[in-house]
């Protein structure tokens, strides 16, 4: 591409990050803001100085946030754009001309909200400079879903290992959010698969997405099933799901007869954040040891009669792993969705994950913005006290421990596992891919976790253009008038990032009224009033549905993803063949809009809209730089008898750390509240290990008092979770063979819910009867729940 044409520039213009103010020009061409300095006025006195001039690029689709604040010129302050970058940089721009300023941020907003298209995006525009190393690499080819599945042992010539490749939604018609090449279980028939389609969430039925080259388990994924307030079930899905785990039917086939033991009281077992048995100073290899026991421990199968369970000789752990808090999953039912009904599936269990969702997700993101939000304006550190109650750390923590629980259960336990939450493409995403970084060293190489990306994300139907919004939003840009009345910007007051609009309105509204009550000034306070209007009520270019933004469809789900893949390298440097630099600049390009690979919500679409024929893709930019990116303390020998080059990892939880380079701040800044924490935890302990008299004695299991100490424990660190597990709880068919815990007065509340409609109340019943512990309800572990908590339960199913 050619070097671009500057449409404006501004001389002289004052711009402020970090506290730090540098004199330069700003040159706008139809992507980037261009920041040149020292500017052209003191290098053209100065030739030695034009050697030393300076550029640093901010691309505009980076933007997620961009504040005018004009001032009179009178008032002797300069008119400022502030811009928050999705990168998390952050810098002001002050114009000694108001009417420059102005300008400049209708060119900006004009070239990233009012598009109209992704056909007018940098990357439908960009070409590498001919004979660069980038230009010669087609980062398109990189990836092959053939090849992929052909590593892992699935091919139409290599020997059946119980899967192949079906070309059933090769022209999308089937599953238009799934990829053209699927992998079934061999016994199951294309119109089998037509069958169990309408049983799943947009038909995107269980597909293998890994199958592990030694004990040939596997990891599949797909959307929630249509269960309803009904129950209603799929023979088809039912019998997909069964071959999927195949491994676990063979071994029902056992010859060695079962044998009897009582079953539990439960087939639930809470582990929420309230429970007063979790002891927060687990270590990692106890609080693992627990999930696998509690997993384990509830894997069984019930005779129908009696109730007791059946003892075969070597049970696999299979599980459904649904990604979503319990109450989220069955609170789904009231719309016709939910989750499996595990009285049809006896050969696994379900787990439950208490991952939040994308609003969740969104909303910690705007509070770590908060926190450091003035960084252009201060160099003082963030706010350490909103970063821990952003809660990101707690979320990043769900995600790692929810991705081990999978990693283990098929590369230790040798079970199968399905994974889904709604529609299977977000925290799906997160948990698969993570899951199979943990397995596979192939995927920590720079090529391997290109493929991983590809087929997790991309294939697998992550919105990307949905989640990332390309073409911006209008509420992104703003005008703040506070100014006009004379105000400045310090840190820690309002900028105008929140009530903006709303005051630029009323500013609008202010001018124009005073404008036309008086005569004298009724020329200038129309033009200021015409000026501010025009930036909020302007007409915008109407947008295909497919790429709008909608901000409720707006989550940092991949940069969740990406963060949690960091705190892998960072605690496993030796074994990822990738830097923490390629992870931020993948991040920085997943918005930039440079390169096609992001585009768009699927593969259909992506096919659609040429991408491949008519943009270039960002694998081309990394593998052309793969010096840059390499990590120099990368050890690729594999040797699971030697520590530290062992096949599989498991992230260390008690060691996840903020990612501070991706917030452009140090590690001293970011952490050192946690870090103070954990080392004063840890000087306590070790006196405490020395004089045992010192220490609290631990709570009476039975009675719950303490006889020495609070009792209660010590708090996390800052920004950590209360718990020390993501696992919600564990449910099999043992739920449908417990009649006698349905109690009369559990009956009659379906039919006497205080006007509440009775496909409610069943699902009220339906909650209340499946205890699931007080973590989800409030209520105790018999299944019971609270009164009030059933009220409120029942108005959300409302809503």
């Amino acid at each position: 591409m050619s070097a671009p044409q500057n449409k404006h520039v501004y001389r002289d213009v004052h711009a402020l990050r970090g506290g730090k103010p540098e004199l330069g020009d700003i040159a706008l061409n139809d992507y980037h803001l261009v920041f040149r300095f020292p500017p052209e006025s003191i290098t053209a006195t100065d030739p030695k100085l034009k050697k030393q001039v300076k550029q640093v690029w901010f691309a505009f689709h980076v933007i997620s946030q961009c504040t005018v604040r004009p001032t009179p010129p009178s008032s002797g302050v300069p008119s400022s754009i502030r811009i928050r970058f999705r990168d998390f940089t952050y810098v002001s721009f002050n114009f000694a001309d108001d009417r420059q300023a102005r300008d400049a941020f209708e060119f900006i907003r004009a070239r990233t909200c009012r598009l109209g298209s992704i056909d007018k995006l940098l990357a439908f525009n960009y070409t590498p400079p001919p004979g660069s190393p980038e230009s010669k690499i087609d980062g398109w080819d990189l990836y092959d879903a053939r090849a992929e599945f052909r590593r892992q042992g699935i091919s139409e010539k290599m020997a059946d290992t119980g899967w192949r490749l079906t070309a059933i939604n090769k022209d999308y018609a089937f599953s238009p959010t799934y990829p053209a090449l699927l992998a079934v279980p061999s016994k199951i028939s294309d119109n089998t698969l037509k069958y169990a389609a309408s049983f799943r969430s947009r038909a995107r039925i269980p597909a293998l997405t890994y199958l592990h080259p030694i004990n040939n388990c596997s990891i599949t994924r797909s959307s929630q099933p249509f269960v309803g307030l009904r129950m209603k079930r799929s023979i088809q899905d039912e019998r997909l799901v069964g071959a999927c785990f195949s491994a676990s039917v063979d071994t029902l086939d056992a010859s060695s007869p079962p044998t009897l033991d009582r079953s539990p009281s439960s087939s639930h077992v809470d582990l929420s954040a309230d429970s007063e048995d979790v002891d927060l100073s687990l270590s990692e290899t106890e609080r693992m040891r627990m999930e696998d026991e509690l997993i384990a421990g509830s894997n069984a199968m019930y005779d129908e009669r009696t109730g007791k369970r059946l003892v075969y000789g070597a049970q696999q752990h299979n599980l459904i792993v649904d990604a979503r808090p319990a109450i989220n999953s069955y609170a789904m039912q009231a719309i016709g969705k939910g989750s499996e009904n595990m009285e049809y599936y006896r050969f696994a269990k379900k787990v439950f994950l208490n991952i939040d969702n994308i609003h969740v997700m969104r909303d910690s993101l705007e509070k770590v913005i908060s926190a450091i939000k003035d960084a252009d304006v201060s160099p003082f550190p963030p706010n350490r006290d909103l970063l821990a109650k952003s809660k990101w750390l707690k979320h990043i923590t769900g995600i790692l421990d929810g991705s081990a629980i999978i990693a283990r259960q098929v590369g230790i336990q040798h079970s199968h596992v399905l994974i889904h939450c709604s529609d299977g493409w977000d925290r799906t995403s997160q948990l698969s891919a993570l899951a199979q970084l943990m397995l596979d060293p192939y995927y920590r190489t720079i090529e391997g976790f290109i493929v991983l990306v590809e087929k997790d994300w991309l294939s697998f139907g992550h919105m990307f253009q949905m989640r990332s919004a390309p073409l911006s939003h209008e509420s992104w840009f703003t005008v703040d008038t506070d100014a006009l009345a004379g105000t400045t910007i310090r840190p820690g007051e309002s900028d105008g990032r929140g009530d903006a609009i709303e005051n630029a309105f009323a500013s609008a509204r202010r001018l124009w009224n005073k404008s036309m009550g008086s005569g004298e000034n009724k020329e200038a306070s129309t033009s200021d009033a015409e000026d501010i209007a025009a930036v909020d009520e302007a007409k915008q270019v109407p947008v295909p549905e497919d790429q709008a933004t909608r901000l409720k469809d707006v989550s940092p789900v991949f940069h969740q993803f990406l963060d949690a893949t960091y705190q892998l390298v960072r605690q496993y440097p030796t074994r990822f063949e990738f830097n923490e630099r390629f992870l931020r600049r993948l991040l920085y390009h997943v918005y930039s809009s440079q390169y096609g690979t992001f585009l768009l919500n699927n593969e259909q679409q992506r096919h659609e809209a040429k991408l491949r024929d008519r943009t270039r893709s960002v694998w081309a930019y990394f593998l052309s730089r793969r010096q840059e990116f390499t990590s120099e303390q990368y050890d690729p020998i594999i040797d699971d008898h030697t520590k530290g080059r062992e096949r599989l990892i498991f992230p260390r939880l008690g060691e996840v750390r903020w990612w501070h380079q991706v917030f452009n701040r140090t590690d001293d800044e970011m952490n050192s509240t946690i870090n103070a924490s954990i080392e004063t935890a840890e000087r306590v302990a070790q006196v405490m290990a020395k004089q045992p008299e010192l220490a609290p004695e631990s709570a009476d299991s039975q009675s719950g008092t303490t006889s020495r100490g609070s009792g209660s424990p010590q708090p996390p660190p800052p920004g950590f979770p209360a718990n020390n597990s993501v696992l919600m709880g564990v449910e099999s068919a043992h739920e449908a063979l417990t009649p006698a815990d349905r109690t009369e007065a559990s009956l009659d509340r379906s039919a006497s819910a205080g006007g509440i409609p009775a496909a409610f109340g069943a699902l009220q019943d339906k909650l209340t009867g499946l205890s699931i512990g007080k973590g989800v309800f409030g209520g105790g572990g018999g299944g019971s729940v609270a009164p009030g908590r059933r009220k409120r339960m029942a108005a959300a199913a409302r809503r």
